[in-house]
């Protein structure tokens, strides 16, 4: 099927939706809106919920802990281990 819409064949619509949104390409449009609308959506309700947190349900950032190796020989090695 060829047509403005033809690659939408080779992803797996049938020649009958491909006819479909080549007659009428606004249902096409339609459809990008609506799901950038959907995503935008809920990327506001997302800001929304994380906006309004109270300061003690948000996530506290632990400091890292110095869990340094020593350096030159290991632990293993002084005790005669194999590693």
């Amino acid at each position: 099927m060829s047509g403005q819409f033809g690659f939408m064949a080779k992803i797996g619509a049938t020649n009958e939706a491909v006819a479909v949104l080549n007659d009428q390409p606004y249902i096409f449009t339609i459809l990008v809106v609506i799901l950038v609308i959907l995503i935008l959506q809920s990327v506001f309700i997302w800001y929304i919920h994380y906006a309004t947190m109270k300061p003690e349900q948000k996530k506290k950032k632990e400091p890292k802990k110095d869990n340094k190796k020593p350096e030159g020989k290991t632990v293993e090695r002084e005790k005669g281990g194999n590693i």
